[in-house]
């Protein structure tokens, strides 16, 4: 299996924005309902052509989790604005929980994308994803495509959920795959599923879709991820044209308590291939 390593450095050569970030929450229209975000726009000198990452969190997650807001801080200091939001069903945005899945989310991503669009100061728009929102990121970037969407960061994409669909299986939960009950709910009953989020991806065309994204692509899976092993952060790499991935010895699938090191990573990989100038190598 062919695998790409990139070593990023945390060299940063250009002068150290001095300014403050601006945070808001917004509200982002969609055809289905409102979804809850916050934009972070870091106060660069006029106001004009920041780029701009959108960050996806994933399968029960939300716009808060540390990784997403450490994520944002990162892009912030390096002079990149950020949209984190709350996909359909979770956090603060519309939706049931047992009415979401991975193509309602690409909806999600795609209208978040156009709002995001739509802002006057805004330059070159990267997409960045964790676990089944790394999923969502990829599928997104391939159907807005290159020209749209400058570069793409998978952090343990969760393609494993397709698999999981077809074995009948979620967390330690077993059903009929062949016949899925109208809700399956997690250990602990603090979130539930619904029939359509099995059935859509049992015939999920994850690599399929993602392999038509022909722009920069940098892929961060933890070595000792057993949520979502990293052989599927792999496959990415390999489907993806322009891919490159880091896998990261002892990481879990969060990154618990060490947020800041994948955070670090986007923001210096998203700094170059959004243009700006930076000392990475």
């Amino acid at each position: 299996m062919k695998t790409k390593v990139i070593f990023l450095t945390a060299v940063l050569v250009m002068s150290q924005l001095t300014a403050h970030a601006r945070k808001e929450q917004i509200d982002i229209p969609t055809p289905g309902g409102t979804l809850k975000a916050v934009l972070q726009r870091p106060d660069t000198e006029g106001n004009a052509n920041v780029p701009l990452a959108i960050i996806c969190h994933g399968f029960t997650g939300n716009k808060n989790e540390k990784l997403m807001r450490t994520i944002a801080d990162s892009l912030e200091t390096r002079g990149i604005a950020s949209i984190r939001f709350d996909f359909n069903g979770h956090g603060e945005s519309y939706g049931r929980q047992q009415e979401m899945t991975v193509p309602r989310e690409t909806e999600d991503a795609a209208q978040v994308f156009a709002y995001a669009r739509a802002l006057p100061y805004v330059g070159k728009i990267a997409i960045v994803g964790h676990s089944q929102g790394g999923v969502v990121t990829a599928m997104t970037g391939a159907e807005l495509g290159s020209e749209s969407v400058g570069a793409l960061c998978l952090l343990s994409p969760a393609a494993v959920l397709r698999d999981d669909a077809l074995r009948g299986t979620l967390f330690g939960q077993y059903y009929n795959a062949a016949d899925p009950p109208e809700e399956v709910s997690l250990p602990g009953g603090g979130y539930t599923i619904g029939r359509n989020f099995i059935l859509s991806a049992q015939n999920l065309p994850i690599y399929e879709t993602a392999r038509r994204y022909d722009g920069p692509v940098l892929i961060i899976h933890g070595k000792a991820d057993i949520i979502v092993p990293y052989t599927y952060g792999q496959r990415f790499c390999d489907e993806m044209r322009h891919a490159r991935i880091c896998l990261l010895e002892g990481e879990n699938h969060s990154y618990s308590g060490r947020e800041d090191r994948p955070a670090r990573m986007v923001a210096i990989f998203l700094e170059r291939e959004l243009k700006w100038e930076t000392g990475v190598e």
